[in-house]
């Protein structure tokens, strides 16, 4: 019998720590390998963590509510190796991500010994973790100066990155500071009181609404949005998918919604207008090779969660209705991974489904653009014949276009979303699937 501890694993390319959740065993328990043993909180999404061994939870290392670095050990298994996953000790000379995130840490305090300086951290409200404690010290950066950093970790705290990006723009003498970093977060801007009367309910926000309230905020200081309008004729659509759709259903065993049409829609007039796949960074244009398409998902709870579909223009149309059906499902489980939440090129966001008829949508950042769909209605249409004019009842949808204008013109702005709606109207009515 030997002893190997549980890691906490890499969740993601973007994800540097985790909030533990819920320990779903207890010590003395016995685990089975890729048994399912925490549930953690990430910035992006909450998930389960397997176990990598078989074996007894003889301890755990993290309690509930601790920030845990990937590659940190949060609990320690009795197992018989010869049976279990055994760790893997690195042959190549290379640490571990938890030797290195030790090793990152010792170096930062021994650096900081006789040299840091006194700032007190007890007038701030928020969260601070040792090593951003230290930084903070190292660089003589004062809580009412550290306050101004936005956070990009779990409800918003500051990472170790977040503040040596910051610490760099300093020491180039940077005056203004980019704006990821200089926006104040929600729990440093000023607050209005609210009345509080008798017989009023006070709710608590939970973790994701306070993210989605943080960000959405954060989105508008950011970026100065502009929203154009299109109505389309989506009458070949709607006739389309109503005659195909048992057929879908049958062959495929899955629904054909008006979804995936969206979304093919949106990547092609995305590759005429290459300009709106891109990102901002300080005063850089960062044109994005992949078409990455977030697609705004409603969870049983209210909230908004947006899957992303990685390189959309690759589908067909029958493998956008897979994967658009596979993540909305496992999104309101609760089972998305957290890799599937990052890397957004582009967003759409499907108002219709709530019966509104148009929205403004808000920025997901650091994207420059976002559509929202809304509901389509039969209307009466003044429609162009050969014989004259005449009046005939179409199905209509408007089509709202939210755009950064720092670096997205109307003219750019309007074509993006005139150009979806033409691919919508122009479908091949008697196309296959």
């Amino acid at each position: 019998m030997g002893q190997v501890e549980l890691i906490m694993p890499k969740m993601g390319e973007s994800i540097f720590e985790a909030t533990i959740l819920t320990w779903l065993k207890k010590p003395g328990d016995k685990i089975e390998q890729d048994e399912s043993v925490l549930e953690v909180a990430t910035d992006k999404v909450d998930t389960e963590v397997p176990s990598t061994y078989a074996g007894i939870l003889k301890e755990i290392l993290a309690k509930e509510g601790d920030i845990v670095k990937v590659g940190a050990p949060i609990a320690i298994i009795t197992t018989d190796v010869a049976e279990g996953k055994p760790a893997a000790a690195p042959t190549d000379g290379k640490k571990t991500p938890a030797e290195v995130s030790a090793k990152e840490e010792v170096a930062v305090a021994a650096h900081t010994n006789g040299t840091s300086h006194a700032v007190d951290f007890k007038s701030s409200s928020r969260f601070y973790s040792p090593l951003v404690k230290n930084i903070a010290r190292e660089e003589n950066i004062p809580v009412a100066e550290l306050e101004t950093i936005s956070g990009s970790g779990v409800e918003g705290r500051v990472t170790k990155k977040d503040i040596l990006d910051y610490v760099q723009n300093r020491k180039v003498g940077a005056t203004v500071q980019p704006v990821k970093h200089a926006v104040p977060t929600t729990a440093s801007s000023p607050k209005v009181q609210a009345s509080i009367s008798a017989g009023d309910e006070i709710i608590e926000m939970d973790r994701m609404r306070k993210m989605i309230a943080e960000r959405m905020v954060d989105s508008k200081r950011i970026a100065p949005h502009v929203t154009s309008f299109v109505e389309a004729d989506v009458t070949n659509i709607v006739q389309w998918r109503g005659r195909v759709k048992n057929e879908f259903q049958k062959r495929d065993g899955d629904v054909l919604t008006f979804t995936p049409l969206f979304i093919e829609a949106v990547v092609l007039a995305i590759k005429d207008f290459p300009m709106i796949n891109v990102q901002v960074d300080g005063d850089k244009i960062i044109r994005k090779k992949d078409i990455n398409i977030g697609m705004a998902v409603a969870l049983p709870s209210g909230n908004l969660i947006v899957p992303v579909i990685k390189n959309a223009d690759q589908y067909s149309l029958a493998g956008l209705a897979k994967i658009v059906n596979d993540l909305a499902r496992r999104a309101r489980d609760n089972k998305l991974k957290p890799d599937e939440l990052a890397g957004g090129t582009f967003t759409i966001s499907n108002v219709g489904s709530f019966g509104n008829v148009m929205g403004t949508p808000i920025i997901l950042q650091p994207q420059v653009g976002i559509i929202a769909l809304g509901a389509i209605q039969k209307k009466p249409a003044v429609m162009e014949m050969p014989y004259g004019d005449v009046i005939a009842i179409r199905h209509k949808m408007f089509l709202s276009h939210s755009y950064d204008h720092r670096v997205v013109d109307g003219a750019l702005g309007g074509s993006v979303v005139r150009r979806v709606a033409d691919y919508l109207e122009k479908f091949d009515i008697n196309r296959s699937i």
